[in-house]
């Protein structure tokens, strides 16, 4: 006999689940600088990596 665990409500959800806003209702903050940073990051990132693997 298999047993499944089915959710027959909305009441029977976890708490936290249910204190969290909608899937859609969580837009991205817009910076006009994000991809700058994440270039200076990724640079940065890459530089170190190969200066340590060629000293």
């Amino acid at each position: 006999m298999t047993r499944r665990l089915v959710l027959t409500n909305e009441s029977a959800r976890h708490p936290f689940r249910a204190s969290l806003p909608p899937p859609g209702a969580i837009s991205p903050p817009r910076g006009d600088d994000h991809d700058w940073k994440l270039f200076v990051l990724s640079f940065g990132a890459f530089f170190t990596c190969f200066y340590t693997f060629l000293f």
